[in-house]
C-alpha cells in the first residue's frame, strides 16, 4: 500500500510541477529537480535511493528510444559528421580534461583510474535536459536535431569509457584493451540493434491489431538494449538505431492506427519517465551529501565539486571552438562543412547534464576511492549545468540572433506539401479507377482529397475574425453537430434503449470524425502578418526568371470574380500579366482557371504582408 501510495504521489507532483513550470516558461527540468531537493528533506517524504540498475536498464532504454522514433534518419544522415564529433570526439575530451581536473583536487589516495571513471561519468550532456531546453528556447530545428542525435549517441561513449575506468581501478589496462573495448561495444551496439530492427519490422508486417503493435512497440527498446549487453556491446547504440530505423519504416510496416497510438502511448511514457528521473534526481541530495561529508571535509568538499564543475562547463567550448578553428582552416582541402560561430557558441553551452550522469555515478563499485565525493561531484555537476546552462541559454541563442522555428513559414511549406500529396492520391485515383465506378463517387474522393491542401492555403490569407474561409466554416459547423450527435448517442444509453456494444461503436464513429477534423482551421491567429518570400524551388527556372511583381491589373479584387459579381477567399497575382485571380477555396477559382487558358506559369499571393510564389508547372514554392 506504501508503494501503491508512493507511485501516485509520485506522478501527481510530476504532473502538477511540469504542467505549472510549462505554464510559466520555466524549464521542467530544473523545476523538478530543485522541487526534488526541498523534498529530501521534508519529514514526510520517504528516503529514496536511485537504482542504478533501474535507470540504465528500465528508464534509459524507453527514454532513447521514445527520442529516436521522433528523430529523422535523414537529419541524422545530414549531420553525421557532426554528431560524431560531439558524441564521440567531446565526450572523450571532456573525460579525459575533468579526470586531469578531478585528479588535482579530490584528496585522500585518489588513484588517476578514479578520476577518469568521474570523467566518464559526467561527460554526456543529457538526451532529455537538451531536448527539453532547445524546444522550449526556440532554437532553429537543424541545431535541435544535431542536439539529440548527439544526446542520443553519446551515452554510448561515456559508457564504454566508464567500463574502462572501472576495470583500470581493479587492473592495469592497455590502449589496445581501450580500444578494443570501444570497437567492440560499437559494433557489437550497431549489429544487434539491425538485428532487433529487422525482427521487429518483420513481426510488424504481419500484425494489423494497434495494440498488440503497441506491445512491440513497447517492448523493442528492452529487446534491443538486454540483447547488446548479452554480447557486450552498447545497449545505448542498439536502441537508438532500432528505434530510428523503425520509424523510418514505419509507413511500410504500420497502419496509420498503428502509427497514432504509437505516438500519442509513447509521449505519454516519455513525459512521465523524464520528468520523474528529474525528480527522482532532486531526491538524491541528503544521501549523496551525507556519503561525500563523510569522506572530506566541507571546505574542501565544496572546492572540488566546484572545480568539477568548472571544469565540465568550460570543457566543451573549448573542444567545440577548437574542432571550428580547425575545419576552418582544413575546409577548403578536406570539403569539410565548418560551423558558424553562432551555431557554435550555441552548441558549446548547450551541456545539460541529466539521469544517466546521476546512475553512472551511482553504478561505481563501493571499492571505489572516494566514492561519496565522486557521487556528490556528479550531482552538483548535474543541477548546476541545469541552473547555469538552462537559465542562461535562451538569452544566448536570442543574444546570437539565431531564428527560431516560424509558424507562417511552416504553414507555408504545409499546404505546398499538402498540394503535391493531393496530387498524388488525385493521380493514382485516376489510375485505379474503373469504368463502371460511380462518377459520384470519384467527385466525392476528389474533393475530400483538394479540401484538405484548399484548408491549408486558406490559414495563409486573412485571420477569421476578418473573413471566415469556407473551410474554417465547415469544422465550426460540424463539430456543433458531433456535440449534439454525441449527446443523442448519450441519451440513448442513460434510457437504455441500445445495447453496450452498439453505443460504444457508434460514439468511436463519432469520436474518430472529431478527431480527423483540423482544429487548426478554427484558429485566428494571422500567420499572413509574417509570410515573406520562403526558400525553395532551387531547381525551377520559372520561379528564378519571374519578377519579384507586376502591377496588378484589378487591385481592388478578383478580375474574374468582379465580373461575375462573385466573391472570393483569397487573392492571387499573375506574374506574367498582372491578372488577379481567385484561389483554389473560392468557388470559381478563376487563378488556376487563368493558368489553364494561357500557360502563365507563377503567381505570388495577393494578399497583405504575403510575398510567397508558386509555379504551377513544377508545383514548387519559392
Amino acid at each position: 500500500m506504501q508503494l501503491a501510495l508512493a507511485m501516485v504521489s509520485l506522478v501527481v507532483v510530476v504532473t502538477v510541477v511540469a504542467g505549472l513550470a510549462g505554464r510559466v516558461g520555466a524549464s521542467p527540468p530544473l523545476v523538478l529537480v530543485l522541487v526534488g531537493v526541498v523534498g529530501a528533506y521534508l519529514p514526510f517524504v520517504p528516503d529514496v535511493r536511485l537504482d542504478p540498475e533501474l535507470v540504465l536498464v528500465g528508464l534509459l532504454p524507453p527514454l532513447l528510444y521514445a527520442t529516436s522514433i521522433r528523430t529523422s534518419l535523414v537529419d541524422i544522415r545530414a549531420d553525421r559528421r557532426a554528431i560524431g564529433l560531439l558524441s564521440v570526439g567531446a565526450v572523450i575530451f571532456s573525460t579525459v580534461a575533468v579526470a586531469l581536473v578531478a585528479y588535482a583536487v579530490v584528496p585522500g589516495g585518489f588513484t588517476l583510474a578514479a578520476a577518469f571513471a568521474l570523467g566518464a561519468v559526467v561527460a554526456p550532456p543529457d538526451a532529455v535536459a537538451a531536448t527539453a531546453v532547445a524546444r522550449r528556447v526556440g532554437m532553429p530545428r537543424r541545431l535541435v536535431s544535431l542536439l539529440e542525435g548527439e544526446s542520443l549517441l553519446n551515452d554510448a561513449t561515456a559508457l564504454v569509457a566508464l567500463n574502462t575506468a572501472r576495470l583500470a581501478m581493479a587492473a592495469s589496462v592497455s590502449l589496445l584493451v581501450v580500444v578494443r573495448d570501444f570497437a567492440t561495444a560499437a559494433l557489437g551496439g550497431l549489429l544487434t540493434g539491425l538485428v532487433v530492427a529487422v525482427v521487429f519490422a518483420r513481426v510488424r508486417r504481419v500484425v494489423d491489431n494497434p495494440v498488440i503493435d503497441t506491445v512491440l512497440s513497447l517492448l523493442a527498446p528492452f529487446v534491443a538494449y538486454l540483447a547488446a549487453e548479452a554480447v557486450h556491446g552498447s545497449g545505448v547504440l542498439a536502441v537508438v538505431l532500432t528505434g530510428v530505423v523503425l520509424a523510418h519504416r514505419s509507413h511500410l510496416l504500420q497502419s496509420g492506427a498503428s502509427r497514432l497510438a504509437e505516438a500519442s502511448n509513447w509521449r505519454t511514457v516519455q513525459f512521465l519517465l523524464e520528468n520523474s528521473v528529474f525528480l527522482l534526481i532532486g531526491l538524491q541530495l541528503p544521501f549523496v551529501l551525507s556519503q561525500a561529508r563523510a569522506q572530506v571535509a566541507d571546505g574542501r568538499l565544496a572546492l572540488v565539486c566546484a572545480t568539477v564543475l568548472l571544469a565540465v562547463l568550460v570543457a566543451r567550448p573549448v573542444y567545440v571552438f577548437a574542432a571550428v578553428v580547425v575545419f576552418r582552416l582544413l575546409a577548403r582541402r578536406f570539403d569539410v562543412e565548418a560551423w558558424s560561430w553562432p551555431y557554435a557558441t550555441v552548441v558549446s553551452w548547450a551541456g545539460m547534464r541529466g539521469v544517466v550522469t546521476l546512475a553512472a555515478a551511482f553504478s561505481l563499485p563501493e571499492s571505489t576511492p572516494q566514492r561519496g565525493v565522486l557521487l556528490l561531484a556528479a550531482f552538483v555537476v548535474v543541477v548546476g549545468t541545469l541552473l547555469l546552462q538552462g537559465l542562461t541559454l535562451p538569452a544566448l541563442v536570442r543574444r546570437m540572433g539565431l531564428p527560431a522555428p516560424d509558424a507562417a513559414e511552416d504553414a507555408l511549406q504545409r499546404a505546398a506539401l499538402l498540394t503535391e500529396v493531393a496530387s498524388a492520391g488525385q493521380a493514382r485515383l485516376e489510375a485505379e479507377r474503373a469504368q463502371n465506378d460511380p462518377q459520384d463517387v470519384v467527385d466525392q474522393l476528389t474533393e475530400r482529397s483538394r479540401r484538405r491542401a484548399d484548408s491549408a492555403w486558406e490559414r495563409l490569407g486573412r485571420a477569421n475574425s476578418e473573413y471566415e474561409p469556407p473551410t474554417a466554416t465547415y469544422v465550426r459547423l460540424r463539430l456543433a453537430m458531433l456535440q449534439a450527435e454525441r449527446l443523442a448517442v448519450v441519451r440513448a444509453r442513460d434510457e437504455g434503449r441500445y445495447d453496450n456494444d452498439v453505443l460504444r461503436s457508434v460514439q468511436a464513429v463519432v469520436d474518430i470524425e472529431e478527431s480527423l477534423l483540423d482544429r487548426t482551421e478554427v484558429q485566428s491567429e494571422r500567420l499572413s502578418d509574417r509570410l515573406t518570400a520562403v526558400s525553395g524551388g532551387a531547381g525551377c527556372d520559372h520561379l528564378r526568371e519571374a519578377p519579384v511583381g507586376v502591377r496588378p491589373r484589378t487591385p481592388q479584387g478578383c478580375e474574374g470574380c468582379l465580373e461575375e459579381g462573385s466573391t472570393w477567399v483569397h487573392l492571387r497575382l499573375c506574374l506574367a500579366c498582372g491578372r488577379v485571380g481567385c484561389c483554389d477555396s473560392s468557388a470559381r477559382r478563376h487563378a488556376d482557371a487563368h493558368y489553364a487558358e494561357t500557360g502563365h506559369p507563377v503567381m505570388r499571393s495577393f494578399e497583405p504582408h504575403e510575398a510567397w510564389r508558386w509555379c504551377y508547372v513544377d508545383e514548387l514554392l519559392g
